[in-house]
């Protein structure tokens, strides 16, 4: 029997060679350093476990409104207008199997055979294969070290198309931690107006930023743009709720209505106990939230010169997320490997330190490093690294 042709053109994660790597060290018995984790080290707070304990005890397990209970919509609605003064209505608001599936059911209906989505590099990995899932097209347009990993106007002029349906901006950004400027915002908002391109903003790590830097929103800049854009959002990493699988979309009712229908037919409706845990996520106490961020933060500070100390290492300090994405080519040519992938192999097989090779993120000179795990391990992570190379140049 032959695969659908849309499976088969997907490409392979690159991470999965070195995940099943590392399981199969650990698996031996070796003491191997994963730091390839896309999701907080924390628990779920009490509070959030509570609700879904209780919405269990009082029967709230059975179907719900294919594109979301009201109360978490209207909850998500008052998260808007508090975080960013983005007034919503409930025929807006799409509740999702996770935020993954929130941009895998957007792009199922806005995009058809042809059309072109312009994707930022690095990206997170899923964006152009769910593009090819729906049929479209990513256009790929490199966010440079210099500037910080950000794309400008004049690069998107370039990449722009009469195919062209949407561009992704992910603020913060998966893999690299950087955060859009309003000024930048503004400036990418004029340009998708002047073109009529439908803008995507996965904001799923806005709670999550550093020393001072703030999250904007591209829709809330003006009425016009909150109509051009579509966001993507959740209760992942904010609440540490990766496992429980809700996330939303908001943005025009026309857009947001065919989403439902199309999860009628999907999945149904996300998890009515997820759901009831997500409204106490937001409508709860957002102590645990702070608590975690500060965590993050002083992790991020306490290891970041460190690992800019390893030769042939540079890193662009990163303002949210929870993502160090430094450059590791020089280092990778100076220990005698062929590329930064083979690099990745050798410090599994000899220092046994996973870490994610940028190439799964369309940026083959860089690695990513998650310090959402304990500082200790991180700190032990980076003396092996510098260990590895330092043994390696001396060679």
């Amino acid at each position: 029997m032959n695969l659908s042709k849309r499976v088969a053109a997907l490409t392979p994660s690159a991470t999965l060679e070195i995940t099943a790597k590392a399981k199969a060290l650990k698996a031996e018995g070796h003491d191997v350093i994963a730091l390839g984790a896309g999701e907080p080290d924390f628990n779920t707070p009490l509070h959030i476990l509570e609700a879904a304990k209780n919405a269990m005890d009082e029967g709230l397990t059975k179907y719900t409104p294919a594109g979301g209970i009201l109360p978490l919509k209207e909850s998500i609605i008052s998260k808007f207008e508090h975080d960013q003064n983005i007034s919503y209505n409930s025929d807006e608001i799409i509740v999702c199997t996770g935020a993954k599936h929130a941009l895998y059911t957007l792009f199922q209906v806005i995009l058809d055979e042809g059309d072109e989505v312009i994707i930022p590099t690095p990206y997170w990995v899923s964006y152009p294969e769910q593009v090819k899932l729906a049929g479209g097209h990513p256009v790929y347009v490199e966010g440079k070290e210099e500037q910080a990993f950000k794309v400008t106007v004049d690069q998107l002029e370039e990449a722009v198309s009469s195919k062209t349906k949407a561009v992704i901006i992910n603020s913060p950004s998966n893999p690299t931690g950087s955060i859009y400027t309003p000024d930048e915002l503004e400036q990418i908002g004029a340009f998708c107006l002047k073109h009529d391109i439908l803008i995507v903003s996965d904001e799923i790590y806005e709670k999550l930023v550093y020393d001072g830097a703030k999250h904007t929103s591209i829709a809330q800049l003006s009425d016009k743009l909150k109509q051009q854009t579509i966001i993507i959002n959740g209760v992942s990493k904010s609440h540490s709720m990766t496992g429980w699988r809700i996330g939303y979309a908001a943005g025009r009712k026309e857009i947001i209505k065919a989403m439902t229908n199309l999860a009628s037919h999907s999945t149904s409706n996300p998890t009515s106990i997820s759901q009831y845990a997500a409204l106490a996520a937001y409508e709860g106490s957002q102590e645990p939230v702070a608590e975690m961020k500060q965590a993050f933060e002083e992790r991020l500070n306490t290891v970041y010169d460190k690992l800019n100390r390893i030769p042939g290492f540079t890193c662009v300090k990163p303002e949210g997320a929870f993502y160090l994405f430094p450059n590791a080519k020089e280092a990778a040519e100076k220990t005698g490997f062929n590329s930064v992938d083979d690099f990745v192999k050798g410090l599994l097989e000899e220092e046994k330190v996973a870490l994610v090779p940028g190439s799964g993120f369309g940026s083959p000179e860089n690695v990513r490093l998650s310090y959402a795990t304990s500082l200790d391990v991180i700190l032990e992570a980076i003396h092996r690294i510098e260990r590895f190379v330092k043994a390696k140049q001396a060679v």
